[in-house]
């Protein structure tokens, strides 16, 4: 047998050897309708849905504006940045609605880490309603297999601030890194398992989608019986009113537990109704869906209890004077609420176009600014 014939078969028998690895080089990167390769658990439209007032027609949003110093079009900007769907909602009104390439208003979209700040709004529910106790928590009080490897120091606050000091790869879009293999491997809960505390926690934040997917291991036990979709399902789902089916991704088929880092799939509309709930103080269609007091400190700059000065539970801060924020995803998903315009604001898209992360930011930001 030829030298490189050996080698290629030594390479075939170690990659079939694993699943995620066959996966990772299959599917490679990853895509806004990722939740169509992934098993999942059903989201159900609520039975009485929500619909948004709707105020397209009188021009509310600037349909050109400056950027870089050249004049350009809302519609074409869109299109020309591979967006799929742009969302602006100002005193719970729709005032710009627009679907590009083959979406419509019902096309469900992976969100990836906005799933964070949605993750997060359910550690507040279960906070509430006594599945967990504190976020001062150690996390090995509901996870005891993670103590020996340093968990006992970390709290549940740690994680929402992603301040836990865990070895995950900060290499989010690199292949065979800790990212890929938790995106893509059918068992989360060994994978989680593995994890340890390299730094003291409370140290400096660095963003790791580890944290999060811890949170979705603790939050399983918490609930005993019931799914973290189930939750999802009964406390925010529901009563939000959404108007459409949607879905969790899970790792594997039956017991298989959520990637609560990057897997929840919906429309645009229903992403925008939980941006509603947060502007709203936790209070939307006649009922407070998440505690007021958690939507307070999980978008508050505070910095007391060792989180950044940028991000909160599961939410990137933004200007003290707005006091706005926002649930970023990969290739530019963006819920941007801005409590002092009354606006809501969600871009999805395959991937940022052109603009990249900064011109989107300026961009929505301009256009919270000049929504009349």
């Amino acid at each position: 047998m030829k030298t490189t014939s050996k080698y290629f078969l030594i390479f075939a028998l170690i990659l079939f050897q694993s699943c995620t690895t066959w996966k990772i080089i299959k599917y490679n990167f990853a895509g806004i309708d990722d939740y169509k390769i992934f098993p999942s658990r059903p989201l159900a439209k609520s039975t009485q849905s929500y619909i948004y007032r709707c105020d397209v027609d009188n021009n509310r949003v600037p349909k050109t504006f400056l950027y870089k110093q050249k004049s350009h079009d809302l519609d074409c900007l869109m299109e020309d940045n591979n967006t799929v769907a742009f969302i602006v909602i100002k005193n719970d009104t729709i005032v710009y609605e627009e679907y590009f390439g083959n979406h419509q208003s019902s096309s469900i979209s992976t969100i990836f880490s906005i799933s964070k700040s949605f993750t997060s709004a359910l550690i507040g529910c279960a906070i509430e309603d006594g599945y967990i106790t504190s976020v001062n928590d150690p996390v090995s009080k509901y996870i005891p297999e993670l103590k020996k490897n340093g968990f006992d120091k970390v709290k549940i606050s740690n994680l929402l601030q992603m301040t836990s000091g865990i070895n995950y790869s900060r290499h989010e879009n690199q292949p065979f890194q800790k990212p890929a293999t938790f995106y893509y491997t059918d068992n989360l809960r060994k994978e989680i398992l593995k994890l340890k505390v390299k730094r003291e926690p409370c140290e400096p934040f660095v963003y790791r989608s580890g944290n999060t997917q811890i949170l979705a291991l603790l939050l399983d036990r918490a609930l005993n019986d019931k799914t973290v979709t189930d939750y999802f399902q009964e406390k925010i789902y529901n009563p939000a009113g959404m108007e459409f089916d949607g879905s969790w991704t899970i790792d594997h088929e039956g017991d298989g537990i959520e990637k609560s880092f990057c897997g929840i799939n919906m429309t645009a509309r229903d992403v925008a109704k939980i941006g509603s709930i947060y502007l709203h103080q936790g209070f939307w269609n006649d009922k407070q869906i998440v505690p007021k007091y958690w939507v307070e400190l999980s978008t508050q700059k505070d910095t007391s209890e060792c989180s950044a000065p940028f991000y909160q539970y599961g939410w990137w801060l933004m200007s003290i004077t707005d006091g706005d924020y926002r649930g970023d995803g990969a290739m530019g998903q963006f819920l941007y609420i801005n409590p002092k315009e009354n606006i809501v604001i969600v871009r999805l898209g395959k991937n940022m176009g052109k603009l990249k992360w900064k011109g989107w930011m300026e961009l929505i930001i301009y256009i919270a600014k000049n929504t009349k």
